[in-house]
């Protein structure tokens, strides 16, 4: 495809370009720190990008047929603010506080800014989240707007690119433009690839992507590849960019030893004198999107759960899918995704009933994580779900969720010695303290499937990252179908006047805890029993309550590492408060075990009723 440039817009492309190298320069002086270079490389990609192809309304940035710019090398945010700056959505002023404490220009972006989807800075994280917006755009809104991603040659190494490489091409996501800007030096000199860019283009195409080699510096090559990208159909396309680090200033152009680091103050002048300063102070116009609506869903309607009876048996993880089906029903914003395993966690009960909202992501756990967020950018409710051990591969995108004030659900099956014989690889002994981690999450551990089914209805309605882990093996059902359960509770299932001890379990430790209750009430030894799904936030009010009429004496028992888990989640009550500490057993797993039945493995593992027996009698 050709097209022709007049010589007034190769004069404005040329003065936008110029004008983002002086402002990406200038406020990172100011600051101190930043990443100037790594900006300069990519500013003439980026003023072709903002004055001929972005549509975006900067007085709406949720206009639902916005376009999307991710800046995957995030580090480039000197960049993307003077973007902003020249678009006229932010001021001089502001593009001066960078870095500074207080500022919404912080060192990488994030939606502290309205026009930010997500953030990033974690290298390898933008283009997988790309990814999910462009299934979100294709297939959920049926909206026209392109995902633009771009990315650094550094990042290329992380295995996560390779990851939305492979699921952008089978899902042929072809409104999403990946713009490489490679530069050739990496933080320490050379990347791995040089300027090899027929490299980089023949990995692309590998996974179905169309690809386009140019000077990056070029704006005729510029251009032409964006109308092209445009014009492509039914694969997403690469647009691989030579460029020079530090481009426009003779002391910084291709030279090692820049990245990250300001222009001195003494040689600022130097440097803004080569790129004709007093020039640039413009503002220019970009384009507005079309005024499309996304794809209509019907209203939101009553969940209709799935009901368990008392005295039957039923594992959590059905009781997830079961619910999850539910809710698709219900809300037509709920999407799901799974790791490949969706027979074990379930979701396949949504995928059956819904397979129009279901992606599924093969062992990709990254991209899992990565769609999700992607997805809640364009506001459906997801859930993503593999076995729990398996979130602990993603979980740098799970933090910079949190970061991104992403809302999303993550339920992680098959956790605990409990699952039997596949062994300690697949068991997920630390995923309550990772997810406990993770800024302003909710983690949560039902016993029961209708405590389960609830739970998966109030992570809907709720914010933030939240995890529930369910269980493999099937138990009792406890609870009556009607009964309420919600975020930040618990239920005291067995308590007397005479209790003497407190026992707090959640989850599969729930079952062997009511086993331990019957066994100590035959020995005439009262122990209050509490089951606390809510494992953050954690019922604080009914623990305190249980230690000061139950003898202040607790055990915990987790099916988990003892490190931060439900032990820790109880004992950091009693840090909060004034008082005496109560005596705390915290009973978890503390060897790495093997394979055996799941009877064999609590035992093994110091958490079956026969050691809460013991731990009570001791204490006591």
């Amino acid at each position: 495809m050709t097209t022709t440039q007049t010589q007034p817009q190769i004069q404005q492309w040329t003065n936008l370009a110029q004008q983002l190298r002086v402002d990406s320069i200038r406020c990172t002086t100011t600051a101190g720190s930043g990443h100037p270079t790594s900006s300069m490389s990519a500013a003439d990609l980026m003023a072709v990008l903002m004055i001929s192809y972005l549509r975006y309304d900067f007085d709406n940035p949720k206009h639902p047929n916005n376009d999307h710019l991710i800046f995957s090398k995030g580090h480039a945010a000197p960049l993307l603010y003077s973007m902003y700056k020249a678009a006229g959505a932010i001021d001089d002023a502001e593009l001066m506080t960078l870095r500074k404490f207080g500022s919404r220009l912080e060192g990488h972006p994030t939606p502290a800014l309205p026009y930010v989807d997500v953030a990033t800075g974690s290298l390898g994280q933008g283009l997988p989240i790309g990814v999910g917006v462009a299934m979100a755009g294709k297939y959920l809104d049926k909206l026209p707007y392109h995902v633009w991603v771009v990315l650094g040659d550094s990042e290329m190494a992380e295995g996560s690119i390779w990851e939305a490489c492979d699921k952008a091409g089978f899902y042929k996501t072809d409104h999403l433009i990946a713009i490489l800007d490679c530069n050739r030096l990496g933080q320490r000199g050379e990347t791995e690839l040089g300027w090899n860019t027929a490299a980089y283009a023949a990995r692309a195409q590998a996974f179905g992507w169309h690809t386009i080699e140019i000077d990056g510096h070029d704006y005729e090559q510029i251009n032409q590849a964006y109308a092209e990208a445009l014009q492509t159909e039914g694969k997403p396309t690469m647009i691989i960019a030579k460029t020079k680090k530090g481009k426009g200033v003779s002391f910084l152009e291709n030279k090692e030893g820049w990245h990250g680091k300001p222009v001195p103050k003494d040689k600022e002048d130097e440097a803004l004198q080569e790129l004709h300063r007093p020039a640039r102070s413009m503002t220019f116009s970009v384009q507005k999107p079309e005024n499309l609506q996304p794809a209509s869903i019907p209203p939101a309607k009553a969940v209709d759960l799935p009901r368990y009876e008392v005295g039957s048996s039923e594992a959590t993880r059905k009781a997830y899918g079961d619910a999850l089906k539910a809710l698709g029903d219900a809300d037509g914003r709920v999407v799901a995704m799974d790791g490949e395993v969706s027979n074990s966690t379930y979701a396949q009960e949504f995928a059956k009933a819904f397979p129009e909202r279901f992606f599924e992501q093969f062992i990709a756990e990254q991209q899992l994580v990565a769609t999700a967020v992607g997805m809640q950018v364009r506001h459906y409710i997801p859930f993503a779900s593999t076995f729990a051990a398996f979130f602990s591969r993603a979980y740098d995108f799970i933090r910079m969720g949190a970061i991104s004030r992403a809302n999303i659900r993550l339920c992680g099956s098959h956790a605990g010695v409990s699952i039997g014989e596949d062994g300690p690889s697949q068991m997920a002994l630390e995923d309550l303290a990772m997810m406990r981690a993770v800024f302003g999450s909710t983690v949560l551990y039902p016993s029961d499937p209708n405590q389960a089914a609830q739970l998966v209805a109030e992570m809907a309605k709720h914010d933030g990252i939240v995890y529930l882990r369910s269980t493999r093996e099937k138990t009792p059902v406890l609870y009556a179908p009607d009964e309420k359960f919600i975020v930040g509770g618990s239920k005291v299932v067995k308590q007397s006047a005479q209790d003497k001890v407190t026992v707090v379990a959640a989850g599969i430790t729930l079952h062997e805890a009511l086993k331990a209750y019957e066994q100590l009430k035959g020995e005439n030894i009262h122990a209050r029993i509490i089951d606390a799904y809510s494992v953050k936030p954690i019922d604080e009010e009914t623990i305190l309550a249980a230690a000061e009429e139950a003898g202040n004496k607790i055990v915990t028992v987790e099916d988990h590492w003892p490190e931060g888990g439900l032990g820790d989640a109880v004992t950091e009550v009693f840090t909060q408060r004034d008082g005496p500490m109560p005596q705390v057993v915290k009973l978890a797993v503390q060897s790495m075990p093997g394979s055996g039945t799941p009877a064999e493995l609590l035992e093994e593992a110091g958490i079956s009723a026969h050691h809460i027996v013991q731990a009570v009698k001791a204490l006591i």
